[in-house]
């Protein structure tokens, strides 16, 4: 009988790994790697690359830390989870700057209640 990993978590250890893959997508993002690069360097398929970012539960540790080496080689999980990767750091100081767009007009029109 085939058990989804997912399912078997408690809810709090599902965030935890949806935070986890969240990172390494990020980071993947903040140093300009494609992901299947990613994927090649690290000896993954695409689609496990993809899971792994996902923050799915069912992968093996070693795919992951793998996946970080390809992206960030040295880097470790506390370095990752710290967020102290200047590429990182980098792309959080653009975010904070992306200015807001203006609404267009028929959407002023559906908040004018």
């Amino acid at each position: 009988m085939k058990v989804h990993q997912f399912s078997a978590l408690p809810v709090h250890l599902q965030s935890e790994c949806a935070q986890l893959g969240d990172l390494l997508a990020r980071l993947r993002v903040a140093r300009q790697i494609k992901q299947a690069d990613a994927a090649i360097r690290a000896g993954l398929s695409r689609n496990t690359a993809y899971r792994i970012e996902r923050g799915e539960p069912g992968l093996a540790m070693g795919q992951l830390l793998r996946y970080l080496d390809a992206i960030a080689p040295g880097m470790t999980l506390v370095e990752l989870l710290t967020e102290s990767d200047p590429a990182l750091l980098q792309q959080q100081r653009e975010d904070q700057r992306r200015r807001v767009r203006s609404l267009t007009q028929a959407e002023l029109e559906e908040l004018n209640f």
